[in-house]
């Protein structure tokens, strides 16, 4: 008979062990998971490589972890320092401001507006006669744009961080992935049965699913981006459509690119394009996310629009940008269990 102190021994360093290793591993749980949704999804593309570089895992890892380092570290860097010049230049603008005030008048287009102009007209005479009064309204606005882009330069490089550390532990997860999988299928077997090998080929489904669904939105953005830069004439159109791929991930990230490109438009006397870019912004590049993602997502896996919809906003919301995936991937789980006890009849057998 199994002594009951050594049994309550064992259990509490099982679980002081797994306490410490999920305490370790906490502040790099999304890079981790992030890295395993890629390398599921570019899975297929792996093992092609593997195939023609005769099984030699190390060097096929090494290829297409340089493939994400380009596709991912590389445009997000250079969006960073675009970034850090466009601050600059922006600031650089307002200095006249500051030092030689507003013009007597404002521009004609604001003057001549039905009912409002004529008020707009004395305001910015006001503002304009006063030094005091513009400084005011400038140290109103300032503080809160140097706060947002405090929090964006903070989120940017954050994220570069993040993505450098994906494609490190990517490299690992595409060398040992044979092995990880089997030690995944194992314990879902152990675990669950058949039931929990279910479970897992649903998950392996459900994140390639979500995965070309926000991909494949987020190339649909970038593609209607572009578009729109080049026939309104915006300079930098091909980064500032990278920089779309990578801002549609994010929540209202699109709009910070084409509303600066409408306001680089106006600064440059290009009223009508600025309006156009506007309204191509709203209309086209930020609504076709709407319709596309739940689209794309429900063409690649087998789960509900609603509950695609719901796993999207309700993860990201709830976990931030892995919550993306992590969302619709447990709504999957959640409804092949409820079918599972529901069912009369066993599920068919796994097939990986």
């Amino acid at each position: 008979m199994t002594n009951p102190s050594k049994q309550f021994a064992q259990i509490a360093l099982v679980t002081a062990l797994v306490v410490g290793c999920a305490l370790v591993l906490l502040p790099f749980v999304a890079a981790i998971l992030f890295a395993a949704v890629i390398c599921v999804t570019t899975w297929p593309v792996y093992e092609r490589l593997l195939e023609r570089l005769k099984r030699r895992s190390a060097l096929s890892a090494t290829l297409m972890t340089l493939v994400l380092l380009v596709l991912f570290v590389v445009p997000l860097t250079m969006l960073t320092v675009s970034f850090a010049e466009g601050v600059s230049v922006a600031f650089g603008a307002l200095k006249p401001l500051l030092e030689q005030g507003l013009p007597q008048h404002p521009p004609e287009f604001l003057r001549t507006l039905p009912f409002i102009g004529e008020r707009i007209d004395a305001y910015w005479n006001s503002v304009a006669s006063s030094r005091e009064e513009l400084s005011r309204l400038l140290r109103e606005a300032l503080e809160p744009a140097r706060g947002i882009l405090l929090q964006t330069g903070k989120a940017v490089g954050n994220a570069l961080l993040q993505l450098a550390l994906v494609v490190f532990v990517a490299f690992f997860f595409y060398r040992d992935g044979e092995a990880i999988a089997e030690m995944l299928r194992t314990g879902a077997r152990r675990l669950g049965g058949e039931l929990g090998e279910h479970l897992l080929c649903a998950s392996r489904s459900t994140v390639m699913g979500v995965m070309v669904g926000i991909v494949g939105t987020a190339a649909g953005q970038a593609a209607v981006a572009l578009v729109g830069f080049l026939i309104a004439g915006v300079p930098g159109a091909m980064l500032l459509a990278a920089g779309t791929f990578f801002l549609s991930m994010v929540p209202v990230g699109p709009p910070l690119l084409w509303g600066g490109a409408a306001w680089w438009l106006y600064d440059q006397g290009e009223v009508g394009w600025a309006i156009f870019m506007v309204l191509w912004g709203t209309l086209v590049i930020s609504s076709i996310d709407n319709f596309l993602k739940p689209l794309l997502i429900s063409k690649t896996s087998s789960l509900p629009l609603l509950l695609i919809a719901l796993g999207v906003f309700g993860g990201a919301f709830a976990f931030g940008l892995i919550g993306v995936f992590l969302g619709p991937t447990l709504l999957a789980l959640g409804m092949m269990l409820v079918q599972h006890w529901t069912s009369k009849s066993p599920p068919e057998p796994v097939k990986y």
